[in-house]
């Protein structure tokens, strides 16, 4: 997930310099969605995966 985050932000920056402001805005609102599903399911990860160690 944090790939297509990564990917998006960058078809954001692409677009963004080549003028194209409609494409980098819903880009860059993708990338930013996916990178904080991408925090939250990280971070559940971590507390749920001590959880099971225990």
């Amino acid at each position: 997930m944090l790939r297509y985050a990564i990917i998006f932000l960058i078809i954001a920056i692409i677009a963004a310099v080549l003028g194209f402001s409609g494409v980098a805005g819903a880009a860059g609102s993708i990338a930013y969605i996916l990178a904080i599903i991408f925090v939250i399911l990280f971070v559940a990860s971590l507390i749920f995966g001590r959880r099971a160690g225990l």
